[in-house]
């Protein structure tokens, strides 16, 4: 196994590419990290429609970076890809997952020929018909995979992993700096927000909501006649404020707080849910991270909403810095670094 692996994260707007090592020597160190923009329409919500267009990014971001391996794990997470919480007959994992295609038809809304499919048990027990096993199963449609793999291969890179966000996620912010007990962690981000519930580490819950922060922009934009970068300004400036000045201010805080509370109401209905089927595991508190969740005044709704303590996620609370990197400038970045570096440390792990 290559000992460095950079992690990419393709999000709709922009690229990004994290080199890590020294994992196996217990002490793990961030040694590259680069950003680039993609071109408009090359990616629609976190599937390539450009493979081409993006590839000519990655292979920029390689050479403009200095990544030192041409070995990548990339990560898949948009409403592409469908969570769902099977119980099966107890089997060996190879037997389950051969299995599957004959189980889950009825769980997904497309042809299982039509998906990539995956399962990851958490717990066994004992139902009607005998020994069954609890776990995630993880359907992505293959054409969104695809076309993905396709922008890496175009780079010249050599794919090593596909791994789903939510586990690249609950690796660098829950698993790895070992918080226990039952967390909620959520990323909201431009298209989408990722809801993993896990306990003592290990991901027990994912759901995957098709709503973020560039819904707001485009609220904003259509509704009140503005254009992206007015949208993002106004977005960006007034957040959920309690209070403004000017009749144009309350619309478009009004406008924020519509849709913010769609997405509220359904961050909090799958928490709800989760809670219903396991209500003898508290939830101790909502870890938030990814860009949409920097809204101002968001991360005061979600605690009220939720009736929970709400904390920002810190991504490098077991990460060394490089002394090559700009550690101000990486921090700036948290947000928008966290993916990546989880698929990276998925290889690593």
């Amino acid at each position: 196994m290559a000992r460095n692996v950079v992690g990419v994260d393709i999000g709709s707007t922009s690229v990004r590419a994290v080199e890590v090592s020294g994992a196996s020597t217990g002490k793990t160190t961030l040694v590259r990290f680069l950003e680039l923009p993609l071109p408009e329409g090359a990616v629609s919500r976190g599937e390539v429609l450009e493979p081409h267009a993006v590839g000519a990014i990655i292979k920029r971001l390689w050479s403009t970076g200095g990544f030192k391996t041409k070995n990548v794990a990339l990560g898949m997470g948009n409403q592409r890809v469908l969570a769902r919480d099977p119980t099966v007959p107890r089997a060996s994992l190879a037997h389950i997952r051969e299995a599957l295609p004959f189980q889950v038809q009825d769980m997904l809304p497309v042809p299982v020929a039509d998906a990539l499919l995956d399962f990851y048990p958490i717990s066994e027990s004992v139902g009607e018909n005998g020994p069954v096993v609890h776990g995630l199963l993880i359907a992505a449609i293959k054409d969104a995979v695809l076309g993905n793999v396709k922008a890496i291969q175009e780079a010249g890179l050599n794919p090593l992993k596909v791994d789903l966000i939510p586990f690249a996620l609950s690796r660098v912010l829950i698993t790895r700096p070992q918080v226990t007990g039952t967390i909620v962690l959520i990323d909201v981000g431009a298209n989408a927000a990722t809801v993993v519930i896990a306990t003592d580490g290990v991901p027990q819950f994912v759901r995957i909501i098709p709503a973020g922060g560039e819904d707001l922009t485009q609220a904003l934009r259509l509704r009140l006649k503005l254009d992206v970068k007015q949208a993002e300004e106004q977005k960006k400036r007034l957040g959920l404020a309690r209070q403004v000045s000017t009749l144009e201010e309350r619309r478009v805080v009004a406008i924020l707080y519509e849709v913010t509370g769609e997405l509220l109401a359904s961050l909090r209905n799958s928490i709800t849910y989760f809670t219903t089927l396991r209500p003898h595991e508290p939830i101790r508190q909502i870890l938030l991270t990814g860009g949409g969740a920097q809204l101002i005044g968001f991360q005061k709704a979600l605690a009220e909403i939720m009736k929970l303590p709400v904390v920002e996620a810190d991504p490098f609370s077991t990460i060394t810095l490089a002394r090559s990197l700009d550690a101000d400038q990486i921090n700036r970045s948290r947000t928008s670094i966290t993916v990546a570096l989880g698929l990276a440390l998925g290889k690593l792990s």
